[in-house]
């Protein structure tokens, strides 16, 4: 076989012959999960059993991490503050604020009147947790939820605050909290990769997201999430060549991994093998996605539950059924961003358009997952990578008005995998602007999400460059308190 191989492969030039084998496999747009090592004998399945047991019995089994890009404000939401409302127009004082460092786009303000949110609050559910008017459907589920009012980090933009919670660092190049749980836990499922991203777009003022959210870093790449499209091929370049068949497929790839197995023996690049793992990876997906983002065997009460969008490729409500049926199917990270949350301006219609997005399916999500019995093995996360200001930036209107960024305090819901349920969890103080009762950090909530899926963060370490790295960093507390 490999005389054969080299006979035809090695007299063309070599990057040629594999750039020409490997026509359609989009190996570029897969990171996968651990699937079988054509160069050990191993599965990579078994690899993980050996290497990459919890350190302890899991809460949870998997992550659905709704993330709402651009920063909800918390003050229109689940941090109710009637001070606000009888504050109206007043100056933020300076005994609250502290001297805290602000954004370039209200460090000019002479002033920063204070303003009370537009919508209506009511308590809800056994925790008689306050509730904004525009979050109905959330408001239906409250005792499925925990809901953490004391947030913080010390990031002041999107970029670095988006990053630091998906990486643990401010900074690019680090492992996304997806790729280090592939990396520690490994795979359910061997047809699908192990962390998967979905992205939406509200009708709000947006920010980017960019792939270096959900890249593998220094960590192999068979652990990068891989981009789930709206396009008619939910992962591009999957779908083999027209002139190509399924056997000749298959015979392509056995070929190219006996040419790249003899590379790896002489040159012991672990890129080499995880290059081969994604080109066997895309293989069974080309089977496993097809099934899992078709939707049209969903019964009319799934469709109901979730809303009429669930049906359209691409919005909010698809990725949040989607996600379900990748989770369902042991995919252990799915990873939702929904862009349109970053209110300057125009805060009352912007953010009622964005909560009547995202509201109806997020609670669905939970309803779904609880009446199929995955809830409590599935951790379900909502929430952006800051707050918002308790004073507007710019002109002050009783009807519209805008908040700048605010790090100090806000909040964010989780629900299942091990989360204790119908909870309210830290206080900001009457201004809703310092937390006053259990900071949560960024890197708290981390380790939290660690522990619940049985890993202790302080011991899931990689070495690079003669450093030992770890999600949290160098910090991070679990906070028992959450934890049922």
């Amino acid at each position: 076989m490999e005389k054969e191989i080299l006979e035809q492969g090695l007299n063309l030039n070599r990057r040629k012959f594999l750039s020409r084998l490997s026509l359609g496999l989009g190996s570029a747009a897969l990171g996968s999960l651990l699937i079988p090592d054509l160069f050990s004998g191993k599965s990579g399945a078994e690899e993980a059993m050996m290497s990459a047991l919890p350190h302890f019995a899991p809460k949870a089994k998997r992550v659905i991490y709704l993330f709402q890009n651009g920063a909800p404000s918390q003050l229109e939401s689940f941090d109710y503050k009637p001070l606000l409302q009888k504050s109206y127009g007043q100056d933020l004082p300076e005994s609250i604020r502290q001297g805290q460092r602000l954004t370039g786009m209200t460090a000019g303000q002479s002033k920063f009147p204070l303003v009370g949110s537009y919508y209506d609050f009511q308590q809800y559910g056994e925790s008689r947790a306050w509730i904004s008017s525009i979050f109905p459907h959330t408001a239906s589920i409250v005792d499925d939820i925990c809901i953490v009012k004391s947030m913080h980090t010390e990031a002041i933009n999107h970029d670095p605050a988006l990053t630091f919670f998906q990486t643990g660092a401010q900074v690019g190049n680090r492992p996304s909290m997806g790729s280090w749980l592939s990396y520690g836990l490994g795979s359910e499922n061997s047809n699908l990769p192990a962390f998967c991203v979905l992205l939406s777009r509200g009708k709000g003022n947006g920010q980017g997201v960019y792939s270096k959210l959900w890249s593998n870093g220094f960590l192999d790449a068979t652990h990068q999430g891989v981009q789930f499209s709206n396009s008619e091929d939910p992962v591009l370049y999957l779908k083999d060549p027209e002139s190509m068949s399924r056997s000749e497929r298959r015979k392509m790839l056995d070929q190219i991994a006996a040419m790249n197995d003899l590379s790896y023996r002489e040159f012991n690049d672990p890129a080499i093998s995880a290059k081969v793992q994604q080109y066997e990876m895309a293989y069974r997906m080309q089977t496993a996605v097809p099934e899992i983002t078709d939707v049209s065997k969903e019964p009319d009460s799934i469709v109901k539950l979730y809303g009429p969008d669930c049906l359209v490729p691409g919005t909010y409500a698809a990725n949040c059924l989607l996600a379900r049926k990748l989770s369902e199917s042991g995919v252990r990270f799915v990873q939702l961003y929904h862009q349109g949350w970053d209110q300057h301006g125009n805060l009352p219609n912007e953010m009622a358009m964005q909560a009547k997005d995202v509201d109806q399916a997020s609670a669905a999500l939970i309803t779904d997952l609880k009446q199929r019995g995955l809830l409590d093995e599935t951790l379900v996360i909502w929430g952006g990578e800051f707050g918002r200001t308790n004073y507007c930036q710019g002109n002050i209107q009783v009807d519209n008005y805008g908040r700048d960024h605010h790090p100090r305090a806000f909040s964010i819901w989780m629900a299942g995998g091990g989360v204790k349920s119908g909870m309210v969890y830290g206080e900001t103080d009457e201004f809703g602007y310092n937390i006053v009762e259990n900071p949560v950090h960024v890197h708290d909530f981390q380790a939290t999400v660690m522990n619940l899926m049985g890993i202790d963060h302080e011991k899931l370490i990689f070495k690079h460059l003669g450093r030992r790295y770890r999600l949290t960093d160098v910090s991070g507390h679990v906070i028992k308190d959450l934890i049922a």
